[in-house]
């Protein structure tokens, strides 16, 4: 019993140090940004995100369509990704990467959105950087992020559109 419980022990100890090690490992590096002018697609994991390709039906999430004519809705999500915890990287006209960790070993999730005036959407991605699964944290905080936005939008008395597919 007592070489079982070190044992035990000894695989507990080295499960947290490979977390710890991996949470460490996620701080480096950056989100990968535009590419052609559209957000990445999500890799074959299942812990991104992405409302830029439909076509992908495990990583989609519906984008927010917002009208032409509701000025600040970039600032508005901008305040609410501050208020949920991210941190703004890059911050332009059209794009902003953000980034979430989370609190027991730190491990950083990547933030991005584009906005597509032509269509009248802001399109979203959201990643880990490391690691295989999430347990859906990912598409949580996109789901969150989204509610928020869509409450301080109707609060704004501004016209949240229903998503275009």
């Amino acid at each position: 019993m007592k070489t079982f419980l070190i044992i035990l022990s000894f695989l507990i100890g080295a499960v947290l140090i490979l977390l710890f090690v991996l949470g460490v490992l996620s701080r480096e590096g950056k989100p990968p940004g535009l590419f052609e002018g559209h957000l990445s697609k999500c890799p074959d994991k299942p812990n991104c995100v992405c409302s830029e390709f439909s076509e992908d039906a495990s990583h989609y999430i519906e984008s927010i369509a917002v009208p032409d004519t509701a000025a600040g809705t970039f600032t508005l999500l901008k305040t609410v990704i501050l208020d949920m915890g991210g941190v703004i990287h890059t911050d332009r006209e059209d794009y902003l990467a953000t980034t979430f960790s989370s609190p027991v070993f730190g491990f950083t999730d990547d933030l991005e959105i584009r906005t597509d005036t032509g269509r009248g959407v802001i399109h979203i991605r959201s990643a880990s950087r490391v690691g295989h699964g999430d347990m859906g944290v990912n598409r949580r905080r996109v789901e969150q992020l989204k509610g928020l936005f869509q409450e301080r939008m109707a609060n704004l008395d501004l016209q949240v559109l229903p998503p275009t597919g």
